[in-house]
Parts: C-alpha cells; structure tokens; sequence
C-alpha cells in the first residue's frame, strides 16, 4: 500500500490505548493507515524525521475562548492551533443562547481546525470583558434563563458539549448561587455536564462545590486567594477532596490570573492532580501568562507532573470529560494531522516576551517567522517570576493578529498567576515544554485539516534526568 506521508522513528504516547514506544504512523487519504514498529519509507510519499521526537493525538483545549470577532475576548483558533499543536478547542461558554447562532455560523463552521463549545447560562455569554470594560454576564439575573440555554443546547446538539457559568464578585456581582442553580438545572434538563467558573466571592467555593455533580467541571482548580482550594498551609480543604471522591473534574483553565503556583504545588504534594490541563487562552492572556495549552502543559511538567500524565490531561480527559471517545487517542481509521518539534536558542529578549526571566533557568522558545513560538524548558532549575501586579502591554499586531482591533498599545493591569510582587518561585529541574514546529502551520491548516479532525502531534522529547 502507498502512504501519503510517514511519520518514522518517533515515541509515541497515547495514553488512551496505553501505547509508549517507538512505532511509525502512516497516512493515506487524511486517515491514519498503519501504526507498526517499522514502516518501509519507501512506501510513502512523504517521509517525516520524528527520531527523538514525541508522537501523541493531538491537544484538546478544554477551555478557551475562540469566538473571535463576536466577542471582546475571542481568538483565532487557527492562527492559535497552527503554533499550539491544538486541534480541538472547547470554548467556554463565549456565546450564550442569543447569539450561539452567530458563533456558529462565522466561525466555527468557517475554522479549519475542530472547535466544540459550552453554551453560557447568560443569554447573551461573555459580553462586558475588556482592559476598561468588567460587567458580569451574570449580575442581572435576568439573562439567566434557563429555557432558553436547553433550546440553544438542543438546536445545537452537535457542537455542544455543556453548559458553563461563571459565578463570582466579578462574573456575578450580588447575583451570589443563583446562577450556579440555574446552570444546573440547565444542565440537568440538556443531559449535559456543568463547567462552574469560581472567581472572586461570593460565592464561596465551598458554596458551589456540594452543587457539582460527577462529571461536572470545575475549572481554575488551581486558583489563588480567595477561593483557592488550600489553607494558607498548604494543607487542601476537605471540600476540594470529596468533590474529586465525587467524581467533580478538575481543570486548569490558567487564563490570566487563575493559575497560582503555589497552590498547584500544594496540591500536587496532596495527590491531587489536575484531571485536565487547559489554557483559558483569550485576547487578554495570549500574550501571556497563559500563551497556550503547550506552555500550560510545561508548566504541570516544571512542577513535578509525569510527562505521559501531562500528555493525558490534555488528550484522553477531556475528551472522555465532553463524552468524544473519537478524539484524544490515535487508532487506524482516524483522521489526522502531523507536526513536528525542535529546540533552538533565542536571545533573551524574546524570552521576556513569554513572560519568563532567565534567572538561573536555561529556558529555550522556538520562533517561526513572525509567529510567536514556545517556551522549552531545559536543563538546571527553572525559575518563575511573577508580581502581582504588572503593566502587560498588547501592542495593535499581537490584537489584530489574534483577534480585536484599537490602535497604539493597550495597558491591563492584572494579577500575574497569583503571586506576590518580587516572588520567585523554583519550579524543578530539567524539563522541557512540549513544542511544535513550522510544519505544524503548514499541515494543521492544509489539505489535511479540510475536515478538522486532526489526531497526531509530534513534539520535541524531553531530555533524560541526570
């Protein structure tokens, strides 16, 4: 049989089918044709060097926020997933009941890569999110209507995967549970699961997590004060213990401030590991701190989190979380892309970009052209600097490159992973972040993506401790 390309020589970790070691995957017509120990090149048209490499199905982002141009906040999830290596993006309840019609029509339907969506309680989703614009789309309850979530849900069956709320000081105003109850029944009525956004309270997090039923989500597991899930401690709090006994699942969602890094180490010395790792990535914090799920991915694996369990989170759990058995894993049949990583040295200039210091770290980004790359981790220990408090400047490229417009640069000020000014927190020692190469932005929004179902990526494999 003749393959259309070969991807030889690779690792390849699906954690879903428990395969690691090395294997060649070949394609033919945009399907995954053969995945054996050795495969003759010479029966393939193109032939892909993934010696040293990882091959693995490709990222699902559980959270992110894609409905660009509709939404204050959205991204274009092509130009994300060509740098990401994602080919599925989950976004997280951007659009609500009055305009998922739109969201679906002018972008996901348009988007060559994969995107699957949670509705918003809030009859109008995300609305009232900028650097000078905070208006909750839950502090009026009377965009809470549920009726009306059920019926998107439904004339949407095929794209929808749950029903998400955002309930806090920030997302709720004085609104306080309401929001909480109402999304569930929501979700109850549709047969779907709940994703519960915490931020600021009220509500409190030990309000809304007895609500969370098994399979529902809960995102920002790892946020910082107030509402973190660890005493000042370290010690975790025994609602977050018997929501995981539960079955509640815990996903990242780092986005711009809810990802703390002390509170990941708490929790990660208790045993209690995120059940999947997403970005959160929108407008705001795709130029940092969050970037993408790759650097997401890194920094579970700079804090001690195994590389095949990292890869897990971020394939086979959501995907079994929104109920699609098809994605996450590889297996004859499937329809799929390939991409392929090396590291290379860049000034430290460009380090900065990505919000890392150089310290003691040896830390390592890939560019491509003009596209913003990954960071690696690599060698010695890496060392994390945040402050509480930062000017992060989105210069006009970086909006209109990934979605939003305005002109000169723009200020936010906002919280930088939970952190106090000055701190600096060591993260661990010799890892390295998964990352793509330029053939990812080749392939992903090719011939190959025409039906957005890609599987593969191939990444840079971490160094061997010494």
């Amino acid at each position: 049989m003749q393959f259309d390309l070969l991807v030889k020589g690779g690792r390849l970790i699906d954690p879903a089918s428990g395969l690691d070691g090395q294997r060649d995957v070949a394609i033919a017509n945009g399907r995954i044709a053969a995945i054996e120990a050795a495969i003759d090149a010479e029966h393939a048209t193109r032939v892909v060097d993934a010696r040293d490499c990882i091959v693995t199905p490709g990222l699902i982002d559980l959270h992110s926020h894609v409905y660009w141009g509709g939404t204050s906040l959205g991204v274009d999830a092509d130009r994300l997933a060509a740098k990401s290596g994602t080919t599925t993006f989950i976004d997280a309840g951007s659009a609500g009941a009055g305009n998922f019609l739109g969201f679906r029509r002018h972008v996901i339907e348009r988007s060559k890569v994969r995107i699957l969506a949670y509705v918003n309680i809030s009859f109008a989703g995300i609305f009232g999110f900028s650097q000078t614009v905070s208006v909750g789309e839950c502090s009026d309850l009377r965009l809470c209507e549920p009726r009306e979530t059920v019926a998107a849900v439904r004339e949407h069956a095929d794209v929808v995967v749950g029903v998400k709320v955002r309930s806090g000081k920030h997302a709720g105003g004085t609104s306080g549970i309401a929001p909480v109850d109402l999304a569930l029944e929501a979700a109850d009525q549709a047969g779907l699961p709940l994703m519960a956004h915490i931020d600021e309270p009220p509500p409190g997090r030990s309000e809304v997590l007895p609500r969370l039923r098994r399979g529902d989500i809960l995102t920002h597991c790892f946020r910082p004060f107030p509402n973190a899930p660890v005493f000042a401690s370290g010690a975790v709090r025994p609602d977050m213990r018997l929501a995981r006994e539960r079955g509640v699942i815990f996903d990242i969602g780092h986005g711009m401030g809810s990802f703390d890094f002390e509170v990941a180490k708490a929790m990660l010395a208790e045993g209690l590991s995120p059940d999947v790792i997403s970005s959160d990535v929108h407008l705001y914090c795709v130029n940092g701190p969050a970037f993408d799920i790759l650097v997401c991915m890194s920094k579970l694996m700079a804090l001690g989190m195994p590389l095949v369990e990292v890869l897990r989170a971020a394939t086979q759990k959501p995907a079994e979380a929104i109920d699609r058995p098809d994605l996450g894993t590889l297996k004859v049949g499937g329809v799929n892309l390939m991409t392929q990583g090396r590291a290379e040295d860049v000034p430290q200039r460009r380090q900065r970009e990505f919000g890392w210091c150089q310290g003691e770290s040896d830390i390592r980004v890939r560019q491509f052209g003009d596209q913003a790359g990954t960071c690696v981790f690599h060698h010695r220990a890496v060392i994390e600097r945040h402050r509480r408090q930062v000017a992060h400047r989105v210069p006009t490229s970086v909006r209109r490159q990934f979605g939003g417009g305005g002109g000169g640069h723009e200020t936010e000020e906002r919280r930088r992973d939970g952190a106090h000014t000055g701190d600096t927190v060591r993260i661990g020692e010799d890892r390295q972040l998964l990352e793509v190469s330029k053939f990812t932005q080749i392939d992903l929004l090719g011939e190959l993506a025409a039906n957005r179902a890609g599987q593969i990526l191939v990444v840079a494999e971490p160094p061997a401790r010494k």
